[in-house]
């Protein structure tokens, strides 16, 4: 099954609307919606799905489309592949810990509020703003202590993930000793989530196939979410529910797909390699081979757009489509 959320604007005068907006069932083609739910997504991970009205008349529109989750109790995000991470310290001239390959690295997000997937992302660039293209699931309830096994079977959707981040303002924050605050903002989610067995390429554990990033239209990344991701999702979730439950709704992100090929650092796009999902990861390789990064960050009106397609070329779960604008310029 796929599934979206439509936005359902809140007029706090008459005090109409809801922000958890109006959950609906879409045609695997992603061109239509086959039926209306008589709830959100958050009361269908709380209750069970409910009535549906079914309506094969309705097209699937291209704006108007929320996050599935337009805001979740909880949002952890990983660092599942390692390799990322590895390029981040080799940069540095940082050795990387032996624990960082069997202990997962993983932060709490904001989750009040996500950005819906064309939504622009509103900024300063001196901050130094970059996307992150990931993949992400949303989980039913997970019991403290959970087992592995217990943590896949509690995966209820999978969908794609832009996690924006303001590389600017993370060394300041992490040097605080407390975490990340400022610089990750609101983040943004595919049109479409997909529950694990309509999904192609999903193996119980991970997502296998190319999650495609373009910037200013021209191929950036287009690697492999299958391979090199050193900890699983059920590996993520059991993790993060160690020392607590985690309520249905919970997000759980993979960070930045990260490919390590030829035994190197891997190339562009432009140059045949499979290029990267986020731009810190190409400046990462320039500071390494030259000594200085040259990729400057997101300026405005630069557009990054995210997508993964199935075997036959379709979109799977739509497309994060998203324009950078100046801060000075929000109304």
């Amino acid at each position: 099954m796929k599934i979206a959320t439509l936005r359902i604007p809140v007029d706090r005068v008459s005090n109409t609307g809801t922000p958890d907006g109006q959950l609906v069932v879409v045609s695997d083609d992603l061109t239509g919606i086959e039926g209306m739910a008589a709830q959100s997504l958050q009361e269908w991970l709380d209750k069970g799905f409910g009535n549906v009205t079914r309506n094969h008349s309705l097209s699937f529109p291209d704006s108007g489309v929320h996050s599935p989750l337009p805001r979740a109790y909880q949002f952890l995000d990983g660092s599942a592949y390692v390799n990322h991470v590895e390029l981040v310290r080799q940069a540095r001239g940082a050795q990387m810990p032996d624990s960082f390959w069997h202990d997962p690295l993983m932060y709490q997000g904001g989750s009040d509020s996500f950005l819906a997937p064309t939504d622009d992302i509103v900024g300063d660039p001196d901050w130094g703003i970059d996307f992150e293209g990931e993949i992400a699931v949303i989980t039913g309830f997970v019991p403290m202590g959970a087992s592995r096994e217990q943590a896949a079977e509690a995966i209820r959707f999978v969908m794609l993930c832009n996690d924006v981040s303001l590389r600017n303002l993370i060394p300041g924050e992490l040097a605080k000793g407390f975490g990340f605050v400022q610089s990750k903002p609101a983040c943004s989610f595919s049109p479409v989530a997909v529950t694990p067995d309509a999904l192609p390429g999903w193996d119980g554990a991970k997502l296998h196939g190319v999650l495609r990033i373009d910037l200013n239209g021209e191929p950036f990344g287009r690697v492999d979410a299958g391979t090199d991701m050193t900890f699983d999702f059920p590996t993520l979730i059991a993790h993060a529910a160690r020392t607590r439950n985690l309520a249905p709704g919970t997000i759980v992100g993979s960070g930045t797909v990260s490919n390590k090929l030829d035994g190197g650092p891997g190339k562009p796009v432009a140059q045949g390699g499979a290029g990267y999902a986020c731009i810190a990861e190409q400046r990462m390789i320039e500071t390494i081979l030259t000594g200085a990064p040259t990729t400057p960050f997101l300026r405005p009106g630069d557009h990054v757009k995210i997508w993964m397609e199935d075997d036959n070329g379709a979109s799977i779960f739509g497309a994060i489509s998203q324009t950078v604008r100046h801060i000075k310029d929000k109304t």
